[in-house]
């Protein structure tokens, strides 16, 4: 049996370069973090066209961990933590830079 013609606009093999000071000269960078290789990249490469890009999906969680934080908070003898600041103060400055490149973008 034939193959189907395939047309891919992802490379087989996803990587992303996550240290925004790495030096790179060709194929030799002075900072490299490597993740490791995927499983199916396949379905990651789906997943980023489809669902969305990794920084849509952490910020999609953390609206749902927010909610999850805020309503047990609520809760009679609700509980009190230290990380739950911390969430919000990473959520909400990830809000400000999200404005200030939407404002830079507009003038």
């Amino acid at each position: 049996m034939t193959q189907p013609f395939q047309l891919s606009l992802a490379p087989r093999q996803l990587t992303q370069t996550i240290n925004p000071w790495s030096w790179s000269f060709g194929d030799f960078s002075l900072f490299t973090v490597n993740l490791g290789q995927s499983r199916s990249p396949e379905v990651e490469a789906r997943v980023l066209d489809e669902v969305g890009s990794y920084g849509r999906q952490i910020g999609r969680i953390s609206e749902a961990l927010l909610a999850l934080v805020d309503w047990a908070q609520n809760q009679p003898d609700g509980p009190s933590s230290p990380a739950f600041q911390a969430l919000r103060d990473q959520v909400a400055h990830v809000a400000l830079i999200k404005k200030a490149v939407e404002a830079e973008a507009a003038g």
